[in-house]
C-alpha cells in the first residue's frame, strides 16, 4: 500500500490505550495502522512523542456579537489559527440568535464568517427568541442541516429565555435527536446582588466575582435538569465552575440522565483574586460565572479526574483590553458595564496537558477523551476525535518534554493580552493535522485561509444514557404514540 504521509515511530495514545505504532494517509483519511509502516510521499518523525487526535474545541466565541454589541477580537481566521497552534484541528464555535432574528439568517450570517477558517467547523446555534416558528420551522432546518446544538441562557436579561422557554427548546431539541446546551446562573440572585453592591458603591472589577455566588449557579444546574427531566431531554452544562454544580450534575449522571457537561481552564487556574489587580487590570479575569478560590479548582481537578466533567472547554471569549472591548463604557466603568469573557482557545490543551497528565492528575487517554474524544462523540462528530482507519486524519503531535512559558505572542489571537501570561506549562503541539493536511508545524503556520470545511453533524449519541424523565411525560409519550400508531 502506498501512502500520502506516513506518521512512524510515534506512541498514539486514544481514550482506551497508547501504543507505539506507524499511521498510514490516504487522501485525508487514516487508512492504516500498524507496527511498521514503509513509504509514504512524506514521513514525519514522531520517535520520542505523542500522536493524538487534533483537539475539538467544543466552546468557542469567534466573530460573535454579544447581546450589547460588542464583536469578538478574533474572527474565524485569527481564531481558528489560534486554536490549531494550540493542538486543535476542528472547532464548534456559536452562532448567536439575537431577538427577532430569524435563525435562517443567522446561519447565512456565520456561513459566511466562517469561510476563512483554516480548520474544519460547524457551530452550536445560541436562541434567545424561541418563536413559534422558529420552534417548528427554523430549528427543524438547522437540525436538518447537521447543526444539531444548542444553547440557551438562564442568565442576561437580553439572553434569558425562562423556564417555559427552556422547556420548549428541549422539547424541539428531544425531536430532533438534537442537544441542548445551558449556561446555568440564577438570572434573579445575580440582579439582586448587583443592585446590593451598587448601593454600597462596590462597582470595581473585583466585585465581579461577588456579584455571582455560587449559590447562583448552583441552583440554576439543579434547575436545569429538572427541566431536562421534564422534558425527558439530554442537557449540557457549560463552564461549571462550582463543586456544588459539579456534584449535581455527578448525582444525575450516577441516576443514568442523560447530562453531560464541562468545566474550563480558568476555573482550574485563576482566583478571584486575579479580578483585585490594580487599576482596572481586574476586568482581563471578569468572566460569568467568574472564577472561584484555590479549594473550588482542587475539587473541580477532582471531577475532571472521575469523569464527571466531558471536556474541558475554552470558552475562548476574546474581548481586547480597550475601547473595542473591556472599556467600551469607559475606562473606569461599573463592572456590569464591562464585556465578559477570556481567550484561552489556543492554551486549553497546553494547559491540560502540563497541569493535568504532567503533574499526575489525569492519564493521556483522559486527556485524549477530554479534548477531542468525548466531545465528537457527543456533539456527532463521527469522523474525528480518534485515530482509526477510515476517519479524518485530525491529528496532533505532542512533544511531552519541552517547557516554555506562557506569551501573547504564542497564542496567535487578535488579543493584547493572555490571562495565562507567564505560566511555565509541559507539553507542546509540534504538528497539527486536519484531514492529513500539515497546519501548524514547529511554530510556524502551515494551513491556508480559507481550508476548512463545515461539519455537518449526526445526532447526539445517547447510548448509555437512558434517560430520567417522569411518570408524567411516559405517560404523555405513550398516549402521543399510540394515536400516532
Amino acid at each position: 500500500m502506498t501512502f500520502d504521509t506516513v506518521i512512524h515511530d510515534g506512541t498514539i495514545v486514544g481514550a482506551s490505550g497508547m501504543f507505539k505504532g506507524d499511521i498510514g494517509i490516504n487522501e485525508g483519511r487514516i487508512t492504516a495502522i500498524a507496527e511498521h509502516l514503509s513509504g509514504g510521499t512524506r514521513r514525519i518523525d514522531a520517535g520520542n512523542r505523542l500522536v493524538m487526535p487534533g483537539g475539538i474545541e467544543a466552546h468557542a466565541h469567534i466573530a460573535q456579537e454579544s447581546a450589547s454589541g460588542i464583536m469578538t477580537a478574533d474572527d474565524y481566521l485569527s481564531g481558528s489559527i489560534s486554536a490549531a497552534f494550540g493542538g486543535n484541528s476542528s472547532f464548534i464555535p456559536f452562532a448567536a440568535q439575537h431577538r427577532g432574528q430569524s435563525i435562517d439568517d443567522v446561519i447565512a450570517t456565520y456561513d459566511s464568517r466562517a469561510a476563512p477558517s483554516v480548520i474544519d467547523y460547524s457551530f452550536h446555534l445560541i436562541v434567545s427568541d424561541p418563536s413559534a416558528e422558529v420552534l417548528e420551522d427554523q430549528l427543524p432546518r438547522a437540525f436538518a442541516r447537521g447543526i444539531t446544538s444548542l444553547k440557551v441562557f438562564m442568565t442576561y436579561d437580553l439572553l434569558n429565555i425562562g423556564d417555559g422557554g427552556m422547556l420548549d427548546i428541549l422539547s424541539v431539541a428531544r425531536a430532533h435527536g438534537a442537544l441542548t446546551m445551558v449556561h446555568a446562573e440564577n438570572n434573579d440572585m445575580v440582579g439582586w446582588m448587583n443592585r446590593q453592591l451598587a448601593a454600597r458603591g462596590m462597582t470595581t472589577p473585583k466585585y465581579h466575582a461577588i456579584s455571582r455566588p455560587e449559590l447562583a449557579e448552583e441552583e440554576a444546574i439543579n434547575r436545569a435538569i429538572m427541566l431536562a427531566q421534564l422534558a425527558d431531554a439530554p442537557l449540557f452544562v457549560v463552564h461549571v465552575s462550582t463543586a456544588g454544580g459539579a456534584e449535581r450534575v455527578q448525582r444525575a449522571r450516577a441516576q443514568g440522565a442523560p447530562v453531560f457537561a464541562e468545566t474550563c481552564p480558568q476555573y482550574l487556574a485563576l482566583t478571584r483574586d486575579d479580578l483585585d489587580r490594580p487599576g482596572m487590570e481586574g476586568a482581563k479575569f471578569m468572566c460569568s460565572p467568574p472564577v472561584r478560590d484555590a479549594a473550588t479548582q482542587e475539587v473541580l481537578w477532582r471531577h475532571v479526574r472521575t469523569g464527571t466533567f466531558d471536556s474541558v472547554s475554552s470558552d475562548h471569549a476574546p474581548y481586547r483590553y480597550d475601547e473595542t472591548g473591556k472599556l467600551m463604557n469607559g475606562a473606569d466603568a461599573p463592572y456590569p458595564k464591562i464585556a465578559n469573557g477570556m481567550p484561552g482557545i489556543a492554551a486549553r490543551l497546553p494547559f491540560l496537558f502540563s497541569e493535568g497528565v504532567v503533574r499526575g492528575r489525569i492519564t493521556p487517554e483522559q486527556f485524549v477523551a477530554l479534548s477531542a474524544t468525548n466531545a465528537a462523540r457527543i456533539f456527532g462528530v463521527t469522523q474525528k476525535g480518534r485515530i482509526a482507519p477510515g476517519l479524518d486524519a485530525d491529528i496532533a503531535i505532542w512533544n511531552p518534554e519541552v517547557t516554555r512559558r506562557v506569551t501573547l505572542a504564542d497564542q496567535h489571537d487578535n488579543m493584547d493580552y493572555t490571562p495565562f501570561e507567564g505560566m511555565e506549562l509541559t507539553g507542546v503541539p509540534e504538528i497539527v493535522m486536519t484531514r492529513g493536511q500539515v497546519i501548524v508545524e514547529h511554530g510556524q503556520l502551515r494551513g491556508a485561509e480559507g481550508q476548512g470545511r463545515f461539519i455537518a453533524r449526526e445526532r447526539v449519541d445517547m447510548r448509555g444514557r437512558s434517560g430520567l424523565g417522569t411518570k408524567e411525560t411516559a405517560l404523555m409519550h405513550s398516549d402521543e404514540a399510540g394515536a400516532t400508531s
